[in-house]
């Protein structure tokens, strides 16, 4: 079955900087786009940056809050997409969450900005 694991959130002071990561098991990596998404409190989810699979060119595209700031990668040899977060602000404290179609979720990992 499609399991997406995610891990590295935590505690960082604004302009910091976090590595999500996205352990996924369970289908063909290289064959699915991927995402993070994120929910901040109070907020509804909210798509953060997607990349595509090995056949579209492993293309990627980023919401306008945090181009940039921003770096989504995925290594399909080990099944792992990741997330470098740099210039973190306070308003980027969410819970972020792996996803794939089907639709497949993460349990989210929380990432928190605050001095």
């Amino acid at each position: 079955q499609v399991q997406l694991v995610e891990s590295g959130g935590g505690l960082t002071q604004p302009g910091g900087s976090l590595r999500l990561s996205c352990a996924a098991s369970g289908f063909v990596f290289s064959l699915y786009d991927m995402s993070w998404y994120r929910q901040a409190p109070g907020k509804q989810r909210e798509l953060v940056a997607t990349i595509t699979s090995v056949a579209s060119g492993s293309t990627t595209d980023y919401a306008d809050s945090v181009k940039g700031r921003f770096t989504i990668s995925r290594d399909n040899a080990k099944k792992m997409m990741y997330l470098e977060m740099n210039s973190l602000r306070p308003e980027d404290t969410a819970v972020y969450y792996c996803y794939r179609a089907g639709p497949y979720w993460g349990k989210g990992t929380l990432v928190t900005v605050s001095s």
